[in-house]
């Protein structure tokens, strides 16, 4: 069997076969991947919703802590010379996780509206779809009625 070169076919490449077949794959193979980007940006918006209620829970077990420490303390003034260090730590990391999770909320409406429009576009695609099957069912349906009008034809001719 010859050796071929890097990039040669042994056959035709798909887009020089039957174009109906072709044209059927590269809509399918587009909506696939039209759902596969629907599902990763569904994925990152629930990514993103869990990694805000982890810092919100987060948030709330430091808010305890301090609490917690202020009360065995006894101080809860944070000037006070006095006042705990491991609850002035678990403040700031308290705030840092506020902080954090309301950062999310702005990549969450991004990450949002990007689901949206990557559903809108495979809404589109399925709808395409959908209209482009329906005239190919419609054509078929007009080729078999046209054959039996000449099978008829050649009947009562005969």
């Amino acid at each position: 069997m010859p050796r071929l070169r890097p990039g040669a076919f042994r056959c035709r490449p798909a887009t020089l076969r039957n174009s109906g077949t072709v044209n059927m794959k590269s809509r399918d193979t587009l909506i696939r991947l039209r759902r596969f980007q629907v599902d990763e940006k569904r994925r990152r918006v629930t990514q993103i919703e869990m990694m805000m209620a982890d810092f919100t829970r987060m948030a709330q077990e430091l808010d305890r802590e301090v609490a917690h420490e202020e009360s065995r303390a006894g101080i809860t003034d944070v000037t006070h010379f006095a006042y705990p260090t491991y609850a002035r730590a678990a403040a700031a990391r308290r705030d840092n996780m506020r902080q954090s999770a309301a950062a999310l909320e702005g990549q969450l409406a991004e990450a949002k509206a990007e689901l949206g429009e990557a559903f809108e576009d495979l809404k589109k695609v399925e709808i395409l779809d959908d209209r482009e099957r329906s005239a190919e069912r419609a054509a078929e349906a007009a080729r078999d009625q046209a054959a039996m009008d000449g099978i008829g034809l050649s009947r009562v001719r005969a």
